[in-house]
Order: structure tokens, then sequence, then C-alpha cells
């Protein structure tokens, strides 16, 4: 976690020379584990972790916001269970964490916990399944204020479900009417509980990734009318040599209320479809040699690594407030839920 933790400070100190006021780093930072195990082995609490006390320092030194991805200790499963559970059951529980994010103010204060977000929705797809050792988060958190408006925390996977999208970037309810001097201070609270910045920092694989990422960043943009922020993990997170085999797609992403992409990072590349290239040209493509066929052969799994300055690239950008209440006053989307409540 060290290694991470000079990366995110590095990158908090460009930021801060680049005129940033908020630093968005991407859903696990402080680390990726290899394995269940080893993930529940890493996890300190919030309050105690080395990796949250260095970043916590670096936003005071640079009076500069941070939105990151941490991993927390959860509380034992075993003390939400039923009342009518026996001992026995509830000491079989298995103790789980936290997959969240965190805000920490320019001053360095933790936002906590109205600027703490646990992930709702968990990673179950093909090999990799977050919930062997992740306790999903139980509610949203509300909309919260920063230097560059109300940030709506979700995570990575919670980005295919646009219910929670829209939950943050809706207004709630108003209260009863007030007297009429104040009526509209009232409405015009209530306006500005809405989210204006959407947030889903992200370790998406390459297969989704390739397949899914840009579209749907961009609809929950579209329907909500919102900034949509992305920051991703990119690249091989241990040793291919080591047998390390989890990759983030990267690519992180910045969308505006209209759905256009106004930033986007570089991403992962198949090394060895890059090699396989290099063999055929050596023997001028008539495939003949010693053992080339098979050389090619063995080069078609693919291998994806991060592109050259991938890593700790930053990208910066300008959140348009006004972008958002136009957008939204010209469009009015009005939601007929209650249509479907009535089928």
């Amino acid at each position: 976690m060290t290694k991470n933790l000079d990366q995110c400070t590095s990158l908090a100190s460009k930021a801060a020379a680049a005129g940033a006021k908020v630093l968005f780093l991407p859903e696990a930072s402080d680390y990726i584990a290899t394995s269940a195990s080893e993930s529940l082995g890493l996890a300190e609490p919030m309050a105690s972790s080395p990796f949250v006390k260095g970043l916590q320092d670096a936003a005071k030194q640079h009076n500069l916001a941070i939105h990151v991805g941490i991993h927390d200790v959860a509380p034992n499963s075993s003390s939400s269970s039923s009342s009518s559970s026996s001992p026995t059951s509830q000491e079989q529980q298995p103790q789980k964490l936290y997959n969240g994010t965190i805000y920490i103010s320019p001053d360095g204060t933790l936002l906590h916990p109205t600027g703490t977000y646990n992930k709702l929705h968990l990673f179950d797809y093909a090999s990799l399944r977050e919930s062997a050792s992740t306790q999903a988060g139980s509610d949203f958190t509300p909309p919260f204020p920063s230097p560059i408006g109300l940030l709506g925390s979700l995570i990575c996977f919670d980005l295919r479900f646009p219910e929670a999208a829209l939950h943050l970037a809706k207004p709630p309810p108003p209260p009863p009417p007030p007297p009429p001097s104040s009526q509209s201070q009232t409405q015009e609270a209530a306006a500005a509980a809405a989210a204006q910045v959407l947030l889903y920092p992200s370790a998406f694989t390459v297969p989704t990734g390739q397949a899914h990422w840009e579209a749907l960043l961009r609809a929950r943009a579209i329907e909500t009318q919102s900034w949509v922020v992305a920051a991703a993990q990119v690249g091989r997170h241990h040793a291919f040599e080591e047998g390390g085999k989890r990759v983030s797609y990267g690519h992180s992403m910045v969308v505006d209320p209209w759905g256009r992409v106004v930033v986007e990072l570089k991403g992962v590349e198949d090394v060895n479809a890059t090699h396989s290239v290099d063999i055929e040209a050596a023997v001028g493509g008539t495939g003949k040699g010693s053992n080339v066929g098979e050389q090619k052969q063995q080069q078609q799994e693919q291998r994806w690594e991060a592109v050259d300055g991938a890593v700790g690239e930053l990208g910066v950008f300008e959140v348009d407030l006004d972008h958002v209440a136009r957008v939204r006053e010209q469009m009015p989307l009005v939601r007929r839920t209650d249509l479907y409540s009535s089928c």
C-alpha cells in the first residue's frame, strides 16, 4: 500500500500544481489483491489506515479536496444477524470488508460519514466474485458539497443501474408550503439537493470496458443531466511473470450533462498482438521458418498491459455548473414513474 500511497500523493501534487480544486482517484486506490483472503488480510479500519492518513496530509498540504476509493473493515456480519439465529451460526459468519469511497476536505478533514459511501452493487462476473470478500452497502449517501458542486457518490458496477444515478440526481420532495415570504428560498434549497456531479471511481475489466464503459457513462450523464466523473484503474495490478491476472481497462473519463466526453485518459493494449505482428514481419509474412507458425499460435492469448504514460496520467477539466442548470431547465425530464406502479 505504500507504493499506492506514493502514487496518489504524487498525483495530488501534480493536481495542485495544475490549479485543481478536487482530485478524483479510482476505486480501490489503496490496493487490489490477488484473492479474497488477501484482500481481507490487507483491509484496515478507515480511522487508523496509513493510506487514509497519508491522503489527509496531502490534502492539507496542497489545500486540495480528495475523493478516493478505499477498502474498510466492515462490522462482522454476525452483528447484523437476526436475533433468532443461534450463537453458533453467528460465530460462523465470515468477516468481510466494504468497498467504499471517502471525501477529504481541503483542510485534510475526513468528511465522515456524510462523505462516505459503501458500494451497493457488487461485481460477480465470471471468475471475479467480489461478494466473496465484500459486504454490500445498505444505503445511498446523499449528495454533499465540494468546491465544484454537489457530489453524488457511486462506484464501478453501480454504473449498470440507472436507478442509482437517477436517485442521487433527483431533488427530494419539497416540504409543506411555507409562508409566502420564504417559499422561493425553500424551493431553491430543494433543487440544490440534487447531485450536480456523479462519481464512478472504477476498476473495470478489459472485456466489459471495451463493450460498455463509454456507453454507460454517457447514458448516465444524459439521463441525469449531470456531470459524470469516472476515475479508473489502468493496467495490470500484479506482475505477469508472477502470475498476475487482474487487469483494469483504464480510460478515465469525464462526460458533461449533454453527454459529451470532455476528458478521456489512456488505457491498455494487447502486447501479445503487437508481438505476433513483429514475428510475422521478421520472416516476410510467409509463415515459414523455424517454428514460426507455432510461435504465432502461442501468441494468440491476449496479454493486456497499460500503454506508455497511462499509469499516473492526470486529466484536468473545469466543471460548469451553469451548464447543468441550462440543460435541466431547457429540457425538463418530468418522470411519470407513477404510471409504472399502476400497471
